[in-house]
């Protein structure tokens, strides 16, 4: 039952799970045990009772036209995309059923915003949600089990359920009584006991010659106490107490044998029997039916004569006002159909007197507007600037490319002077 359930961490679960801090750099490690893989189950079931016990199938199921949830639903992989949604509205009917106002999620809302709102709204609760949001999406999960389960208790607590201890019935004690059926024979178990007890005689087999001796030691014994007078020492109320205690097991009853083929035509007469009696009562019964029927049929049928008779003028004026209602129908339909048609003209011819607008505005706008004629004059001082500055820097040019010609002219004449020899210095030689 749910309420024995342990409630569940969303990073690791109790049953099967335990904690261990790390050595060093102080991190959780969380050891999953062999049963964590299952509990999960366990939370799932705890989910489908606390679901009926907020009569879900009522409120929700049958509003939606959805199907009941199995034990294992969301704890399997089926359908992502319809266990998905129908995480979402389990989700948010049980938001609004813990008292928080919360939309239903439609079939094409954005799933990331959906989760958000979903665990936003488990975090006003209270309740923690340290796993990414990306674990909801699946739609199955202990995730998922687990956001589910914590928002049905949220919801039982807002209604005011309280679980209860349980209450064992007091076992009263019953008498020793001895059953008349166990304590019956039959006549099968008296053959089968009877033919125990031959086979024992067989196999418990004395030889003669000590049967014999035995029996000749008896009779001796007989005849010696012969002269003694035999005397009962029993108790009279004793021997009557276990008369009435050893009755009821001497009891022997035969039970017959429901195959036997002489009890199955017993039964068919009186089978038989019964169905005749029962037809002739219910003979009569749907005899006066019949005629009761009858009779109405035939008072039905004559009112509907004199009816149709007294009615016949008002049907024909009926025919007459179908037949002209249908007509000016059909008029409408067709003056209907040609203002539609001048409506799409005149639209039209609207559209185009529009735009006729709107090219004459915007003609008339650039003849009186002078703002073009501002940019001309503004575009040739700055053309005359820039022809200046051009000039300018023409001039410079030229005369830094004269001055690198007579530079060069200069050396190139100083270069030829030093080069020449005077003619004294080679008479010397």
């Amino acid at each position: 039952m749910a309420a024995a359930a342990a409630v569940v961490t969303p990073s690791g679960l109790e049953d099967g799970v335990s904690r261990s801090r790390g050595e060093g750099a102080g991190e959780v490690v969380v050891e999953r045990g062999p049963g964590a893989a299952y509990h999960m189950f366990v939370v799932m079931e705890d989910l489908v009772e606390k679901l009926k016990l907020l009569r879900y199938e009522e409120d929700l199921l049958r509003k939606n036209n959805l199907k009941p949830l199995s034990r294992h639903y969301f704890a399997l992989p089926t359908n992502p995309g319809e266990q998905f949604y129908m995480f979402c509205t389990l989700a948010a009917w049980l938001i609004n059923k813990a008292g928080h106002p919360f939309e239903q999620p439609q079939e094409y809302d954005d799933p990331n915003a959906t989760i958000s709102n979903i665990l936003s709204e488990l975090r006003a609760f209270g309740r923690t949600a340290d796993f990414p949001p990306s674990k909801l999406k699946s739609g199955y999960g202990e995730h998922v089990c687990y956001v589910l389960d914590c928002l049905a208790e949220e919801a039982l607590k807002y209604i005011g359920f309280t679980w209860k201890r349980p209450a064992y019935p007091v076992e009263e004690l019953e008498e020793e009584t001895v059953a008349e059926d166990d304590a019956e024979l039959t006549l099968n178990k008296v053959d089968e006991e009877f033919v125990e007890e031959e086979t024992d005689n067989e196999e418990n087999f004395i030889d003669l010659n000590v049967l014999k001796a035995q029996t000749y030691r008896l009779d001796m014994n007989e005849s010696a106490k012969q002269e003694d007078i035999l005397e009962s020492t029993t108790d009279a109320a004793e021997w009557s107490l276990e008369v009435e205690r050893i009755l009821p097991q001497l009891k022997v009853t035969i039970r017959t044998d429901n195959k036997d083929w002489r009890i199955h035509v017993d039964q068919m007469h009186q089978h038989k029997n019964g169905i005749e009696s029962a037809l002739k009562e219910t003979k009569g019964f749907l005899d006066k039916l019949h005629n009761e029927i009858s009779r109405t049929l035939e008072k039905i049928g004559s009112r509907e004569k004199y009816i149709n008779n007294q009615l016949e003028h008002l049907v024909q004026e009926y025919r007459a006002a179908q037949a002209q209602l249908s007509e000016a129908r059909e008029r409408y339909q067709q003056g209907n159909g040609g203002v539609t048609e001048r409506t799409r003209l005149l639209s039209e011819v609207t559209e185009e007197l529009e735009k006729v607008k709107q090219e004459m505005e915007e003609k008339g706008s650039s003849m009186t507007d002078g703002a073009p004629l501002v940019k001309i004059k503004q575009s040739l001082t700055k053309l005359k600037q820039e022809t200046i500055q051009m000039d300018i820097r023409i001039g410079v040019v030229e005369h830094t490319l004269l001055q690198s010609k007579l530079k060069e002219k200069s050396n190139m004449t100083r270069d030829m002077h030093a080069t020449v020899i005077p003619e004294s210095a080679i008479g010397s030689y």
